[in-house]
């Protein structure tokens, strides 16, 4: 107690010094309105920009809520994207694939619409399978195509899925013409890029040009003639020199494969029919003869 008397006693002067001051002000403001008002306009602007920083502080902490409740908001909305395309799906892919691009010439046939619900682009025996099976008219050795071009061919069928092998398999033989010319060769695929692929013994003197069309030939009991296949990006010798080896970039995007349809040709399976009787008349003659 001592020693705050000392310290009041020590420092009286200033303490009344700070005290008038202060009342000096008071009485300015007070009775004065032209200081008063450049007081509170000061005073307003430091309490806006105090009120301000304390809006931003709340608002930076109140981020982790916003964005729990965007992140759900977001995951709803995508949620409602996926139903209303697959109901988009289900209602026009049928007849929007008749008139997706090259598939419109396939109008004369009946197209299978189906999803892919499986599919790899990276092994040397790559596969895709689809949620259309026998149940659905699908038979093996039917062919498979998308918006943009060939797909492959079915090569399983059990009820309500198929498996087709692609043109991204090693085993893949499909016959290919050039757009536009009677040439034709046969469509394989080494591995390597999913967007690549190489048609096989072209005649020496066939004519054709850098990015000209590939198509199917139509010479197979699979596809009818002019799907869609690729362009040509270079041109090779063969082996033995005898034909050509043509790279084609393929017109299907493998890598993002998800509706295609499959080709129901009753003219296909006529030829089917026949070859299939040829190759029977064929076996009973060579048997009867082994006898």
């Amino acid at each position: 107690m001592r020693n705050l008397a000392e310290f009041l006693a020590r420092f009286k002067h200033w303490f009344v010094f700070v005290l008038l001051e202060i009342l000096s002000f008071v009485l300015l403001f007070k009775y004065n309105n032209y200081q008063g008002s450049v007081w509170f306009s000061s005073a307003n602007d430091v309490a806006g920009w105090v009120f301000e920083m304390k809006s931003d502080v709340g608002a930076f902490f109140s981020l982790t809520k916003i964005n729990k409740e965007l992140t759900q908001r977001n995951l709803y909305l995508e949620h409602q994207v996926s139903q209303l395309q697959a109901r988009v799906y289900d209602k026009t892919v049928g007849k929007d694939f008749i008139h997706k691009g090259q598939l419109a010439m396939l109008e004369g046939f009946r197209l299978i619409p189906a999803k892919v619900v499986d599919n790899s682009v990276n092994k040397p025996q790559n596969f895709v399978t689809i949620d259309k099976g026998s149940a659905d008219g699908i038979r093996q050795d039917m062919g498979v195509a998308c918006g943009n071009g060939v797909v492959g061919i079915v090569y399983l069928v059990s009820k309500h899925y198929s498996v087709v092998i692609p043109v991204l398999n090693t085993e893949s033989n499909i016959s290919c013409a050039i757009d536009g010319t009677g040439y034709f060769g046969y469509l394989h695929w080494k591995g390597g890029p999913s967007d690549i692929a190489y048609l096989d013994d072209v005649p020496r003197h066939a004519h054709f040009r850098l990015h000209g069309k590939i198509v199917t030939s139509g010479y197979s009991s699979v596809f009818p003639p002019g799907v869609m296949v690729g362009e040509i990006l270079h041109v090779f010798n063969s082996d033995d020199g005898l034909s050509y080896r043509l790279m084609i970039k393929l017109s299907t995007d493998f890598g993002n494969l998800r509706d295609v349809c499959v080709i129901d040709d009753s003219s296909v399976k006529e030829r089917l029919n026949l070859l299939k009787t040829a190759q029977d008349s064929i076996k009973e003659k060579v048997d009867g003869s082994g006898n």
